[in-house]
C-alpha cells in the first residue's frame, strides 16, 4: 500500500522538476524593468497595434494614446521599460523620420510660393513667445537673466509631433502646412543659435572665433545638402534603377548622415533630417513606390515608437511635488500656448487665412517635445536651470502634445470637409471616379507607363488602374490570352509598391486599336496611356491602323509616351500647345495631369504657346486650385517649329499637345509632328497628348 501511494507523487515530481527551469527563466525575463530586447519590442508593437484601436472608440487622436501608453509603461509609470540605448535609437529614428517626411512631402513649388509667409511665421513664432516668456520668467518666477533667456527661447521651439495627423487627413498640401514647416525650421534654428550664444556667454567663450566657427559650419553644411546630396542621389537612382530594394536603405543612410553632419555644424539633428528631405524631394515623387515604403515604415513603426518614448520621459508626479512646481508649470504653459496662438493668429490675419487654417498652424506649432527637452537638458547640465524648471517643462511636454493633437485633429477634419472644398469638387468634377486605362500592346515600356499612370492618378480614385493587352483573333487566341495575362503580372510590382490596385486584362480582337477602344468604352476610361509606337511602319502604325483607331474611335484623352530615362532625372517639363488648344473638351483634365507631374517631381513648367492659350492655362490652374510654377514664352510661328527646342534642356520632359482631325485646334502640320519628333529627337523623353 505505501508503495502504491508513492507512485502518484513520483509521477508529479517529474513534471514539476521539468517546469522549474522554465518558471525561473520566465521570472528572470519578466523582472521590471524589462531587459529582453525581444520582449521589449513585442510590448512596443502591441501598444502600437492596440492603442489606436482602443482610442478610436472614444474619438481620441492616435498620438495621445501612444503618448499616454508611454507614460504608463515608462520609468515614472509602471516601470515596464526604462530609457535605454534600444529605446533611444528607435525614438531618435522616429523623430528624424518626422522631420524627414516633412521635408520630403513638401510641395517645393508651394513652399517657394509660401516662403515669405514661412519667414513671417518663423519670426512671429520665435519673437512673440520669447517676448512673452522673458518677463514672466525673470520678474514673476524670479529666474536670473541666463535662465530667463534660455526658458523663453524654449517657448519658441516646437516639434511637429502632430504632423502625422495632418498627413492622415490629406491636408499637407494646404498652404498652412508649408508655412508651419518652414517656420519650424527657422524658429528651431534660431533657438539653437540662441542656446549656443547663452552657453558661450555662460562659459565665457563668446568670442569672434566662436562666431566665425558657427558661420563657417553653417555655410558648409547648407552647401553640402543643397549641392552634393542631390547629385549623389541622382547618380545613385540612375545607376541602381533596377535594384529597388537598395533605394530605401540609401534614403535612410542619407537621412542619418545629414543628421550627423548637422550635429557637427552645431545644429540639432532634426535640422539635418529636414534638409535631407528637401535634398531628396525631387528624386522621390510623392506617389512613387519608394515614397509609399518610406511613409509605410515611418507611420507604422518608427514615428509611433518616438511618440511612446515622449510619454516615457513625462513624470506626472512632479505636479504634486509642491505649489512652486505647479505654479511654474501653469505660468510657463500659459505663456507657451499664448505665444504660439498669437503667432498663428497674426500670420492668418496678415495673409487672410481661414480660421481652420489658423488653428492648424497653431496645432502643428504648439506641441513641445524633443527640441524643447534637448534645450532644457543642455541648460540643466550647464547649471543654467534647476530641477523646478525641468519638472515644469516635462508637464508642458505632456499637456502641449495632448492639446496640440486635439486642435490639429479638429482643424484638419474641418479643413478636409470645408464648403469651399466641396464646391471645388462640384466645379471640377468628382476625381474619385477617375478611370485610367494603360495599353501595353506593342510596347516594351510597361514599367514606365505604369509608373506614369501611378503619378498622374488621383490618390482618392475609387477605381484600380486598368491594364490591357490585345491578342489577335486566331486559333491560338485563348492560349495567347492566358500567356498575355501571365506576362502582365510582372507589371503589378510597380503599382503594388505604390499601394495602387491593378486590374490586368487581356482581350481578343482583329485589330489592336479596336480592342483598346472597346475596352476603354466598356470600363468608362477618362484617360488612355499608351507606349510610343515602334519604328517599323511608324507612319502607318501611328496615324493609320492601331493609333488611328484609338484616336478616332473614342473621344477619350490619349497620352502617347516615350519614357526611357528615370523620372528623377527630369529638371523641367517643356510644354508646347497649338493655337486654340484651350477649346478642347478635356483641356482642364490634361492640365491637371501636367500639374500633378510637375508637383510630383517638384519641377517648373516651361509653357510655349500663344497669348490666348496662356491666359486659358492660367484660368484653368486657378479654377482647379493647382499650384504650379509656369515660365511662359510666347510661341506662335509654327512654320519655324524647331526653333522653340533651343530653349529646352536634354533633361526636360517634352509634352506636346496635338488635336484630332475635325477639332478647331487641328492643322495638317500636327499630323506630321510624330514623325518629325521621332526623326529629330528619337531618344527624347516625350508625351503626345490628344485631348
Amino acid at each position: 500500500m505505501p508503495q502504491s501511494r508513492a507512485c502518484p507523487r513520483m509521477a508529479l515530481i517529474g513534471p514539476l522538476q521539468l517546469m522549474e527551469p522554465i518558471i525561473a527563466k520566465l521570472t528572470e525575463q519578466f523582472q521590471l524593468p524589462l531587459n529582453s530586447p525581444v520582449l521589449i519590442f513585442s510590448l512596443i508593437l502591441f501598444i502600437i497595434l492596440l492603442a489606436p484601436i482602443l482610442l478610436e472608440k472614444v474619438r481620441t487622436p492616435d498620438i495621445i494614446g501612444l503618448i499616454l501608453a508611454g507614460i504608463l509603461i515608462g520609468p515614472h509609470g509602471f516601470n515596464l521599460l526604462e530609457k535605454s540605448l534600444f529605446v533611444d535609437v528607435f525614438s531618435t529614428i522616429g523623430l528624424l523620420y518626422i522631420m524627414f517626411l516633412a521635408g520630403l512631402e513638401l510641395n517645393l513649388i508651394e513652399f517657394r510660393a509660401n516662403a515669405n509667409r514661412s519667414i513671417v511665421f518663423g519670426i512671429a513664432t520665435f519673437t512673440i513667445p520669447f517676448a512673452l516668456g522673458y518677463p514672466v520668467c525673470h520678474y514673476l518666477l524670479g529666474m536670473d537673466v541666463s535662465a530667463s533667456l534660455l526658458v523663453s527661447s524654449i517657448f519658441a521651439t516646437h516639434t511637429l509631433v502632430t504632423y502625422p495627423i495632418a498627413s492622415k487627413y490629406g491636408v499637407t498640401k494646404d498652404p498652412s502646412v508649408p508655412i508651419t514647416v518652414g517656420g519650424t525650421i527657422l524658429t528651431d534654428t534660431g533657438v539653437l543659435v540662441v542656446l549656443a550664444v547663452i552657453l558661450g556667454a555662460h562659459n565665457g567663450d563668446l568670442t569672434s572665433q566662436f562666431w566665425t566657427r558657427l558661420v563657417i559650419s553653417l555655410v558648409v553644411f547648407v552647401a553640402f545638402m543643397a549641392l552634393v546630396v542631390p547629385w549623389i542621389a541622382r547618380r545613385f537612382f540612375e545607376r541602381q534603377a533596377h535594384q529597388k530594394h537598395s533605394h530605401y536603405v540609401f534614403v535612410l543612410a542619407i537621412v542619418f548622415l545629414s543628421a550627423f553632419l548637422s550635429e557637427v555644424a552645431s545644429l540639432e539633428p532634426i535640422i539635418g533630417a529636414f534638409a535631407a528631405g528637401l535634398a531628396l524631394n525631387r528624386q522621390i515623387p510623392n506617389s512613387s513606390a519608394l515614397m509609399n515604403r518610406i511613409e509605410y515604415l515611418g507611420n507604422s513603426l518608427f514615428i509611433p515608437f518616438f511618440l511612446i518614448s515622449v510619454g516615457m520621459i513625462v513624470n506626472v508626479r512632479v505636479v504634486f511635488d509642491g505649489f512652486t512646481v505647479l505654479l511654474t508649470a501653469v505660468a510657463l504653459a500659459i505663456v507657451a500656448f499664448a505665444g504660439k496662438y498669437l503667432a498663428a493668429d497674426l500670420t492668418a490675419r496678415l495673409f487672410r487665412l481661414r480660421a481652420e487654417q489658423r488653428d492648424l498652424i497653431f496645432g502643428l506649432s504648439s506641441s513641445h517635445a524633443a527640441a524643447t527637452l534637448a534645450v532644457v537638458i543642455v541648460g540643466y547640465r550647464a547649471g543654467i536651470v534647476d530641477d523646478r524648471v525641468i519638472n515644469a517643462i516635462i508637464v508642458i511636454i505632456l499637456v502641449s502634445c495632448v492639446v496640440a493633437s486635439i486642435i490639429t485633429e479638429k482643424a484638419a477634419r474641418q479643413l478636409e470637409s470645408t464648403t469651399e472644398h466641396a464646391q471645388d469638387m462640384a466645379r471640377n468634377g468628382n476625381h474619385n471616379d477617375e478611370q485610367i486605362l494603360i495599353s501595353l500592346s506593342d510596347t516594351t515600356e510597361s514599367e514606365n507607363l505604369v509608373r506614369l499612370a501611378v503619378l498622374v492618378r488621383e490618390k482618392k480614385s475609387s477605381h484600380p488602374l486598368a491594364v490591357v493587352t490585345v491578342v489577335p483573333n486566331t486559333e491560338e487566341a485563348e492560349d495567347n490570352v492566358a500567356r498575355a495575362k501571365q506576362a502582365l503580372e510582372d507589371v503589378r510590382a510597380e503599382a503594388s509598391g505604390a499601394d495602387v490596385e491593378l486590374n490586368v486584362m487581356a482581350t481578343i480582337d482583329h485589330h489592336p486599336g479596336v480592342g483598346i477602344s472597346r475596352t476603354a468604352r466598356e470600363i468608362g476610361a477618362d484617360l488612355i496611356v499608351m507606349g510610343w509606337p515602334q519604328k517599323t511602319g511608324f507612319i502607318g502604325g501611328f496615324v493609320g491602323n492601331k493609333f488611328g483607331s484609338v484616336l478616332y474611335q473614342t473621344r477619350k484623352t490619349v497620352f502617347v509616351c516615350h519614357l526611357d530615362a528615370p523620372s528623377s532625372k527630369y529638371t523641367g517639363i517643356f510644354v508646347i500647345l497649338p493655337p486654340l488648344a484651350e477649346t478642347a473638351e478635356h483641356f482642364d483634365l490634361y492640365w491637371r495631369k501636367i500639374a500633378k507631374l510637375a508637383a510630383e517631381h517638384s519641377v517648373p513648367v516651361q509653357l510655349n504657346c500663344g497669348r490666348a492659350t496662356h491666359q486659358a492655362v492660367r484660368e484653368s490652374l486657378k479654377k482647379q486650385k493647382l499650384a504650379l510654377k509656369v515660365e511662359y514664352r510666347e510661341f506662335s510661328d509654327w512654320d519655324e517649329f524647331f526653333i522653340v527646342f533651343r530653349k529646352m534642356s536634354d533633361t526636360d520632359l517634352l509634352i506636346l499637345v496635338s488635336a484630332r482631325e475635325g477639332e478647331s485646334a487641328h492643322t495638317p502640320y500636327l499630323d506630321q509632328l510624330p514623325l518629325k519628333l521621332e526623326k529629330h529627337f528619337p531618344a527624347l523623353n516625350k508625351i503626345l497628348i490628344y485631348p
